[in-house]
């Protein structure tokens, strides 16, 4: 006898049938198919919702899988059938970055990564970079001395390097007209130095690249906590408005994943692959991807995340065509 049928007999109800029971269930799965359809409307209010939303917006697909197990212990035919709302949801949001696809090759491989300043495997974090062949790479989270420790590891295979701060760029072309960037927020002292400009010398062109740190994101009493974040990637977005050179990269740990609309004025600006789930952060379990590589004026055909280092990010390596924007 079921629980509803020994409720029925007690209260002299009819007992529910599979069409009545989990409406709540049911209802649920409606709430997380409107919310991953129409993330884009969530407010920032109240915490920067939205761009928690935006965050971890991949993740709300678990609520298929525990939708139906919830479904099934409840009996619920209702719940059942209403679990295919945020299936069809996610599929209709996510079906171009889980399409297959055949990587395009590039004429210029770049590595980004955040080696966090409490690394102390430098050489092991370089094999590790060195071992996708890039022809530049970008760190972050470099102090002078580490800096060198890197420069010393990358040795013959990227002789030029330029540092500016935390930030740090590594290549087998020359580099020229370093210049750092001031992508400080309001009120952040002038110590705060995380972007740098260059120009990497090809044979056949001149790109210019940014490698740039944005400040973290937290939680805290003011909910996801991203005013320090936005005013920073507002202050990139104009100095790549503002590069005057065809093409542009900009590389680095963004503290931000690119459906976030707060960096909007970022992202508009530059294109990424569009296929593909690559998270970078934390290392241990990654749930979001927060270090990008990005350009105008030129197309990146790839990006893939590198095995762990001592880090708590992981690499990326990307695949990038300068010939095709």
């Amino acid at each position: 006898m079921t629980v509803d049928a020994r409720h029925a007999i007690h209260t002299d109800r009819p007992a529910k049938t599979a069409w009545q029971r989990g409406r709540l269930l049911a209802l649920g799965s409606v709430l997380v198919a409107v919310l991953l359809v129409a993330h884009d409307f969530v407010p920032n209010r109240w915490g920067n919702l939205g761009s928690l939303v935006q965050s971890f917006l991949p993740w709300l697909g678990l609520a298929v899988p525990l939708g139906i197990l919830a479904a099934l212990l409840r009996r619920s035919a209702l719940a059942i059938l209403a679990v295919l709302l945020p299936l069809a949801a996610w599929v209709w949001v996510f079906l171009p970055q889980v399409r297959p696809a055949v990587p395009e090759p590039g004429d210029l491989t770049l590595v980004q990564h955040n080696v966090s300043d409490t690394n102390t495997d430098v050489a092991g974090t370089a094999e590790v970079l060195l071992a996708a062949e890039p022809d530049v790479v970008t760190l972050t989270e470099v102090s002078d001395a580490l800096a060198e420790q890197y420069t010393q590891a990358f040795g013959e295979t990227l002789p030029h390097h330029e540092t500016q701060g935390t930030v740090g760029i590594w290549s087998r072309y020359p580099l020229r007209d370093a210049t750092p960037v001031d992508i400080r927020p309001e009120g952040v002292d002038a110590s705060w130095d995380r972007c740098l400009r260059v120009v990497i010398e090809r044979e056949d062109t001149a790109v210019v690249l940014f490698a740039a740190h944005l400040p973290s994101v937290r939680f805290g009493s003011g909910g996801f906590e991203t005013l320090l974040r936005n005013a920073s990637a507002l202050a990139l977005a104009d100095a790549v408005n503002a590069e005057e050179n065809d093409t542009v990269i900009v590389s680095g740990d963004l503290n931000a994943v690119l459906t976030d609309d707060a960096i909007a004025p970022l992202t508009n600006l530059v294109t990424a692959p569009t296929t593909g789930f690559e998270f970078t952060y934390p290392a241990a379990f990654p749930v979001a991807q927060i270090d990008h590589v990005l350009a105008r004026g030129a197309t990146v055909t790839e990006t893939r995340a590198l095995g762990e280092t001592g880090s708590d990010h992981l690499p990326i390596v990307a695949h990038l065509d300068t010939s095709a924007p």
